[in-house]
């Protein structure tokens, strides 16, 4: 079992309140991911959630029981770090098997962990190595394993894959979605990196300022978001967001679209547009254009193949029935 339940938990600083008052429930099984911008709370949750930090108000639940004042060693959660705390002069194995050791664990009950922990994560070719002879990727999958032995009722993953290039980080978040289904065990996961949350989540957990600001799956955010800080963080690139006449003539303060969501014409269309700098990524290409009466241009999501340039001029046109509506709070019109 591995349900969370988070009951007005509240953390401050001295006069400083950093998390106000918030609820939330992780079911059991979950792959749940907190993201946000920097110093939006999202590690702070976490570390109440494992104990590093002392809740100031409110009730931390494990399984329905009350460990709010329980120690981190006794919650029954393992934590991985964007650093991979890893003894240098200790094998994969010893690793590890570490944090059995220090539990007095049997020996044979140890042996029989590592190694399936090892198997699961593809590292028993390694598992007489040092880290030093590894790579980033195969360290991380060593910190893992060790979070893994301990069988807990929930992995808390910390920003795990910040220190990794960007090739590495794709192989990893695919390794620890995998690892995921065949554990089936919660996992609760920090980033920044929205395309993580998407990529990864059953559910996500989208902080600003310690507030809560919507939880739902992946397609619910990029859907349904719920205000404009939701709309301009989730998706990639993230959503053009237009004040002004054209958002009034949808009886709106701010209207949203998103790049994909844009058809590019060189004859006619609703927005006349100059292409500026253009962003090719093979498969598709960004434009940013600039549009008379709007404050920011517009980004465009279109094939890899269109043929545009710096200065051409363009037309946009919107699909209607995919505009998102904001009303002057910045709260989706629906």
């Amino acid at each position: 079992m591995g349900q969370i339940q988070l009951k007005q938990v509240r953390k401050a600083f001295g006069e400083v309140e950093v998390i106000p008052p918030l609820d939330l429930t992780i079911e059991d099984g979950e792959f749940v991911v907190f993201v946000g911008p920097s110093g939006c709370g999202k590690s702070t949750l976490l570390r109440l959630i494992a104990g590093l930090e002392d809740v100031t108000d409110g009730t931390v639940e494990i399984d329905h029981k009350d460990a709010t004042e329980l120690p981190p060693a006794k919650r029954g959660l393992a934590m991985v770090f964007q650093s991979y705390a890893l003894y240098p002069h200790m094998s994969v194995r010893k690793n590890i098997a570490f944090p059995l050791k220090m539990a007095k664990m049997d020996q044979a009950e140890i042996d029989r962990r590592v190694a399936n922990a090892a198997d699961v994560l593809n590292l028993a070719d390694y598992i007489d190595r040092r880290p030093g002879q590894l790579s980033g990727g195969q360290r991380q999958r060593v910190a893992i394993g060790r979070a893994i032995v301990r069988e807990p009722a929930a992995f808390l993953f910390d920003e795990p894959l910040s220190n990794l290039d960007a090739a590495l980080r794709v192989g990893m978040r695919l390794e620890i979605s995998e690892l995921h289904k065949r554990l089936d065990t919660t996992m609760i996961y920090v980033t920044h990196d929205q395309v993580e949350a998407m990529t990864m989540a059953d559910k996500i957990v989208v902080l600003q300022a310690g507030v809560i600001e919507q939880v739902g799956s992946p397609l619910e955010l990029y859907r349904k978001p719920r205000n404009k800080f939701v709309a301009g963080f989730i998706g990639s690139p993230k959503m053009n967001l237009i004040e002004g006449p054209e958002a009034a003539k949808h009886n709106a303060a701010t209207i949203g679209v998103r790049p994909e969501h844009i058809s590019v014409s060189a004859e006619s269309g609703a927005w006349k547009g100059t292409v500026g700098v253009s962003e090719h990524l093979g498969s598709d290409t960004f434009f940013h254009v600039t549009v008379a009466g709007f404050a920011e241009p517009i980004t465009v999501r279109a094939g890899g193949d269109v043929d545009l340039h710096y200065g051409d001029t363009i037309y946009l046109e919107p699909d209607p029935a995919l505009i998102h509506k904001f009303d002057a709070n910045g709260l989706r019109i629906e």
